[in-house]
């Protein structure tokens, strides 16, 4: 991690754009090799490594959702780094293992983190934020229909993904139509 922290202070900060640092997936140290950005901590460090709000996160809910984060707690502590988002469930089990659930079923609250997504995008805009906008896509999608017989990527199925993306679009709009925007 002590390398990562060295990239971001001197070549990061000086490019143009966003960086989305993607948490370890699977958040868990496979063959003995370090993770390197799984919990709190490690955000803390390379965000301190490159204090600029363009040093940020893609907030993947199925990675830091996997192991005992609050996933709330770093969705509001961070909202403002989070350049994109990639929206997933998981179930864990409690051997400290865990399985892709659906998008609306599983262990992360993602009614939760959409909400803080949508108050954060109302935050910048009243701010003036030129990256009002938080892109977002339904990470990972079940096997469905057609989808058994197509070869692809393991979690990357198009049916499957079109059926997370239209239950976070149900969320989002749902959201919006209830009004929540206490940050704005």
């Amino acid at each position: 991690i002590n390398r990562i922290g060295h990239y971001i202070s001197v070549i990061i900060l000086k490019a143009l754009g966003y960086m989305c640092i993607h948490p370890d997936d699977p958040p868990i140290s496979l063959f003995g090799l370090p993770r390197v950005v799984k919990d709190v901590e490690d955000l803390e460090y390379i965000f301190s490594a490159g204090p600029d709000i363009n040093n940020g996160l893609t907030l993947c809910t199925g990675s830091f959702g996997a192991i005992n984060n609050d996933l709330i707690e770093i969705a509001e502590r961070y909202s403002d780094r989070i350049h994109f988002a990639h929206l997933r469930n998981v179930t864990k089990q409690e051997d400290g293992s865990f399985y892709e659930a659906e998008h609306l079923e599983g262990d992360v609250d993602i009614i939760g983190v959409i909400s803080i997504l949508i108050i954060e995008e109302k935050w910048r805009e009243k701010i003036g934020r030129v990256d009002i906008n938080i892109p977002l896509r339904p990470d990972h999608g079940h096997l469905l229909l057609d989808d058994q017989q197509k070869e692809c990527l393991p979690g990357y199925s198009l049916i499957g993904r079109l059926k997370g993306l239209a239950e976070l679009r149900g969320i989002i709009r749902t959201i919006e139509y209830m009004g929540v925007d206490s940050a704005a």
